[in-house]
């Protein structure tokens, strides 16, 4: 007796044991204050939205608003500025106070000083920052990760208690009112290095040796291969370095007491005390000194957002 297959359309007819409902994972959703559920009411939406327009308000007039009113200020004339009740639209419109105050307040000497600061210290920052960045990263010294730890440690002093033994290094160096003062305190940055040293912990160590096989030392290599690869991050370093040596005053005010080499926020400080300044010229001072620090933000912000995140862990 033999057994015959059978048909094939009987065996496609055969129903097929549905498989079975995976559920998601606990957590595995977009995590978020207010559930996708309660976005779907029409109550809880609006609700969302207006909190979320009115903080979005908030946080931009808390910080706008301080830019327009030194700028508006020095459109207005003394007597306006003077008023017991402020006015929020200038009545009066003077924008010439701003060519008087370059010219009175001799703005270009002391932007000319700020600029130089500014780009010495963001120099001596990029060199000893990258170095001790790429030596705790891929050189692998022993007690790495107790000198990171300690680099990492100083971040939690408040800056104010470093002053007095800074300034007396400073004092006993004989550096005072000169660029040395600003640049070497300002050379290690432990935000820096931790940023950097991320951001080189994700660069293929077989990049290195294959570079290495070919004969390229130590130094080779992070010039070659390390540094072309690390473009972002060495560009919000070198923009948070220039920001930093430009906004920085109490520093500034300690180590530079000679008028002639004091950069333009310490200057405009020592202006703000004589008779011959009116309050407008004050505030046009302040705002140009300003110009050139909310352009790089506006220019570079998407740089700095993109190298932020750059070394971060993805998953």
């Amino acid at each position: 007796m033999t057994m015959t297959a059978p048909p094939r359309h009987a065996a496609q007819a055969q129903p097929r044991a549905a498989a079975p409902r995976r559920r998601k994972p606990l957590g595995s959703g977009p995590r978020t204050l207010i559930s996708e559920k309660e976005l779907n009411r029409t109550r809880s939406r609006v609700i969302y939205w207006i909190v979320l327009t009115l903080t979005m308000v908030g946080f931009t007039i808390a910080f706008v608003f301080p830019l327009y009113w030194m700028f508006a200020s020095a459109v207005k004339s003394p007597a306006e500025y003077a008023q017991t009740n402020p006015t929020l639209i200038p009545q009066t419109f003077h924008p010439e106070t701003y060519s008087d105050a370059w010219t009175r307040l001799d703005i270009a000497k002391f932007f000319v000083n700020t600029v130089y600061y500014a780009i010495g210290g963001w120099l001596f920052q990029i060199v000893v920052d990258v170095a001790a960045a790429y030596a705790l990263s891929k050189l692998r010294p022993m007690f790495g990760k107790v000198v990171l730890g300690l680099m990492l440690a100083s971040l939690m002093l408040p800056a104010s208690a470093l002053l007095i033994p800074a300034y007396l290094t400073v004092a006993d160096l004989q550096l005072l009112n000169t660029p040395w003062a600003l640049w070497l305190p300002a050379a290690a940055n432990a935000f820096n290095i931790y940023v950097l040293k991320r951001f080189f912990d994700q660069i293929p160590n077989d990049l290195l040796d294959a570079a290495a096989i070919d004969g390229a030392g130590r130094l080779r290599v992070l010039w070659s291969v390390v540094l072309p690869l690390s473009r972002p991050v060495l560009a919000v370093i070198s923009i948070f370095a220039i920001i930093a040596m430009w906004k920085d005053f109490l520093w500034p005010l300690l180590v530079l007491q000679d008028p002639e080499s004091q950069s333009l926020s310490v200057a405009l400080s020592r202006l703000a005390g004589t008779t011959f300044v009116t309050p407008t010229e004050l505030m046009a001072g302040l705002a140009i000194a300003s110009i050139p620090m909310i352009a790089v933000f506006l220019v570079f912000q998407r740089q700095i957002l993109a190298g932020l995140s750059a070394g971060s862990i993805k998953g």
